[in-house]
């Protein structure tokens, strides 16, 4: 249908006639009737067209309301920032603004390597540019000052300083002791007693270790003797306690190429194979005399010879025997091999690494009156980290962080117990442990203690455990040998609380 049947077929419009005519030299005009005329805008050729230039005044007030919406957003940043300092202190980064209903995640650079951890010194960031600049070295000093151990600071946080540490400067407070079951097992003691302000060296075996963060088996004594200093000439077999119970077969298969050596160059060697067999005629090499002697695969060296007579490296290449490839080299006191005590707990071939993927903040410290706690944060690998307390001695800590950790409790292990141990020696004390958390893994247990409402303030200390995980695998006690102190806490400071980390909604 044309548009001129549509016209003529509606009744609001009688249309005469239609006809165009030019009004203007770039405007069209076309006649409906001598009453009604519509102007229509044309295209038109021109060679020139005029600039589409914005308004002076348009551009000024544009100009400004810019200015004015980055001044908004430059406030807006600025007030964020301000109330996370207001409300989170040094302890926290700006994730615990984004993540509000989570525990703060503080991420330190390069924290894979503890090496370079342990030694970033970074002020707390609740401090003002200014006092951070003017009065860091006076504030971190004394912080340092009031520690029980060594401490170094990742993003405000404080971590134990593991180059200052090791076995032979760290002392139990507390004397205990413990007898084991009646198993049969070459260099297992029958009991084990350590008494208050001994060191761990004196206490802690190698097994007791095993398959944690340390990795100290891993370790050979020529490797323990670079980094501590000692050499190796000045001590004697007796001053490594894993060769009282090692057999000329347990010899040959640590020591490399010791097979082959010849038996008379070997002191120590000779005068055993003499003993053991009732042969003085020893020219023969170790492989040999083994093959000859079966009974030197069992005679243990100690039981035969007096090791206090015979210098260490009097056994050629012992200095590179690795210690796990002795035969029960768990039961080894680590103050019985030569320098171990010594060594730096950051020149093992493992370091506890500070799990700092949850961090929070001591908000309240509270005496052991205090009853009915179930928003708990702390247990044991056995009974969970979750573990209320109702027995009107629950001294604990409050910290905060976010929405969700805000009142989550931290009980002391001075006053609540938990099951703790697997296996056979998981029946050592009772079963139970102190309560706490594992923010530095498996190798000690962080526990808070001494809890002073008074002053705000809180000591932890770390716990360990004896573990027999050798060929006889007997597990691994509870976590009750300590405490050995570790840090001292005041409310407002920042609490590194580790994974895994669930806090109860409801009791």
């Amino acid at each position: 249908m044309e548009t001129k049947d549509l016209l003529i077929d509606n009744p609001r419009f009688k249309v005469i006639n239609i006809t165009q005519k030019t009004i203007q030299p770039q405007t069209s005009a076309i006649q409906v009737n001598s009453e009604i005329v519509a102007l229509a805008p044309v295209t038109t050729t021109n060679d020139n067209p005029p600039k589409n230039e914005l308004n002076k005044g348009y551009q000024w007030r544009e100009a400004k309301m810019n200015t004015w919406r980055y001044l908004m957003v430059a406030g807006m940043v600025a007030g964020l920032a301000l109330h996370g300092l207001m409300r989170f202190g040094g302890s926290y980064n700006i994730g615990s603004l984004v993540f509000g209903d989570k525990a703060v995640a503080a991420t330190p650079t390069n924290v894979s390597n503890v090496r370079e951890v342990a030694r970033v010194s970074i002020p707390p960031a609740n401090l003002s540019s200014n006092d951070s600049n003017l009065n860091h070295s006076t504030k971190q000093a004394k912080t340092l000052k009031e520690q029980p151990l060594a401490v170094k600071y990742v993003n405000g946080i404080p971590v134990p300083d593991w180059s200052k540490m090791n076995f032979e400067n760290m002392k139990l407070k507390e004397a205990g002791s413990v007898e084991f079951p009646n198993v049969k097992n070459p260099g297992m003691k029958e009991k084990r007693v350590w008494s208050a302000g001994q060191s761990l060296a004196l206490v802690m075996e190698l097994g007791d270790f095993e398959a944690t963060e340390f990795k100290i088996e891993n370790l050979n004594l020529q490797q323990i003797s670079l980094v501590t200093g000692i050499n190796l000439k000045d001590f004697k077999l007796s001053d490594f306690e894993t060769l009282q119970w090692q057999t000329l077969g347990d010899l040959a298969e640590a020591i490399p190429g010791l097979e082959n050596k010849d038996i008379a160059d070997i002191p120590a060697l000779d005068d055993y194979v003499a003993k053991v067999t009732g042969d003085s005629y020893t020219s023969q090499t170790v492989g040999e005399a083994l093959n000859n002697y079966p009974q030197l695969e069992k005679a243990e060296l100690g039981k035969y010879i007096k090791l206090d007579q015979y210098k260490l490296n009097s056994i050629p290449g012992i200095e590179k025997a690795i210690l796990k490839e002795f035969t029960n080299w768990q039961n080894t006191t680590i103050a019985k091999v030569p320098g171990l005590g010594k060594v730096p707990f950051d020149e093992f071939p493992g370091v506890p690494v500070p799990d700092i993927s949850f961090v929070g903040k001591v908000d309240m410290v509270l005496k052991e009156v205090e009853n009915g706690r179930w928003k708990s944060i702390s247990g044991s690998y056995q009974e969970g980290f979750n573990v209320p307390c109702y027995n009107f001695e629950c001294a604990h800590i409050e910290v905060a962080g976010s929405d969700i950790l805000t009142g989550a409790t931290w009980m002391s292990g001075k006053f609540q117990k938990v099951k703790g141990g697997f296996g056979i020696l998981g029946k050592l004390n009772g079963g139970k442990e102190p309560t706490g958390r594992h923010p530095f893994g498996k190798s000690f247990k962080h526990v808070l203690w001494d809890v002073k409402e008074s002053t705000g303030t809180v000591t932890s200390a770390m716990f360990f455990r004896i573990c027999k995980r050798g060929w006889i695998d007997l597990g691994c006690s509870p976590y009750f040998i300590g405490p050995v102190p570790f840090f001292e806490y005041k409310e407002m400071d920042p609490i590194i609380l580790g994974a895994p980390l669930t806090v109860p909604k409801k009791p």
